[in-house]
Formats: structure tokens, C-alpha cells, sequence
């Protein structure tokens, strides 16, 4: 299975792709889409959705998750990253994925066993479970592919366990009553 993570904003918007297979994960692609020089929103937001498009072209991932806006006391930064994310999430729509959210805190438990995790100590984890041989990885990609890795961890520990009703029927015919 492969998984497109967004850590979204409209600054820089951080990318990663992993690949799952059984319990191993490795890292396809990572980057970030930076924004900084780009005034207009509009075209801001086409830059998202262009090169989240492209990615899913190129990558064809099956899932793409993306991180949940985090409401702090600057609602002009929220807004903003709300538009951020909506551009990427049309992107990831329009071809069909499986779209998943996760709260900041989920994340940084997921990867590294604390929700107050600092930025630094979720890059270097997300660097050991890659098993990424760099110096340096940014935060807005380490954020992106956080993301990825969190949606890995909780598809293996969903795995085998049915994840509706519909599903549950399908795995379990003999139990309806007619």
C-alpha cells in the first residue's frame, strides 16, 4: 500500500510518500512545495493542488492522508491553512483516494510516543523508521511524511479487524437473520 502524507500551509507544504509493505515501510518520495515568494493566494492554492496531483500521477499511492488544521488563537493561520488543505484534499478527490485526517498530537504519538513531541525529535524518528541515511530533514517534510507513517500504524492495527458494517457482513454472511 502506498501513502500520500500533506502537512498542509500555505507558506510551505510538506509532502511524503511511503510504501507499506506487511510491517516494513519505505520512503518513496519526500519534499516541499515552497510559497514564501508567492503573494496571491489563489495561486498558492494552485500550486498545492498542481503538484499533489502530479504526485499522485507519478506515484499512484492508494491512501492520502493529510494533517488536521490546528485551531490556536491566530484565526487569519487557521483560515489559511484550511484553504491549504482544501486544495490538496480536491486533488486527492478527484482521482478517488481514500482520504484519512489526523489530529498534530495523534501524529507525534503515533511516531514517536508523546503528543507533545517537539518538531525535532518527530524528524528524527520518522528518520530511524525510514531509515533515512541524511543529516538533515526538514520539518515540513518530516511533518508530511509523520503523517504517512501514523495512517501505516493504524492500518496495521486495524488490519484483519473489520472496519464497518458493511465489511463486517461481507466477512460474515452467516450471521445475518433473514
Amino acid at each position: 500500500m502506498r501513502i500520500l502524507g500533506i502537512d498542509p500551509g500555505t507558506q510551505r507544504t510538506g509532502f511524503g510518500i511511503i510504501e507499506l509493505k506487511g510491517k516494513a515501510l519505505f520512503p518513496l518520495t519526500y519534499g516541499t512545495v515552497h510559497l514564501e515568494k508567492i503573494e496571491c493566494m489563489p495561486e498558492k492554492l494552485e500550486c498545492i493542488f498542481t503538484k499533489v496531483d502530479e504526485l499522485i500521477h507519478l506515484y499512484q499511492p492508494d491512501q492520502f492522508v493529510i494533517e488536521m488544521a490546528f485551531f490556536g488563537k491566530n484565526v487569519q493561520s487557521a483560515l489559511k491553512i484550511g484553504l491549504a488543505r482544501g486544495a490538496a484534499i480536491v486533488a486527492a478527490q478527484r482521482q478517488k483516494l481514500v482520504i484519512g485526517e489526523y489530529a498534530p498530537r495523534e501524529i507525534k504519538k503515533s511516531v514517536t510516543g508523546s503528543g507533545a513531541a517537539s518538531k525535532e525529535q518527530v524528524s528524527g524518528m520518522v528518520k530511524t523508521l525510514l531509515n533515512l541515511k541524511i543529516s538533515t530533514l526538514g520539518f515540513d517534510e518530516s511533518d508530511a511524511l509523520a503523517v504517512a507513517i501514523c495512517h501505516a500504524f493504524r492500518h496495521n492495527s486495524v488490519e484483519g479487524k473489520t472496519k464497518s458494517w458493511k465489511s463486517f457482513i461481507e466477512q460474515n454472511p452467516g450471521r445475518i437473520i433473514g
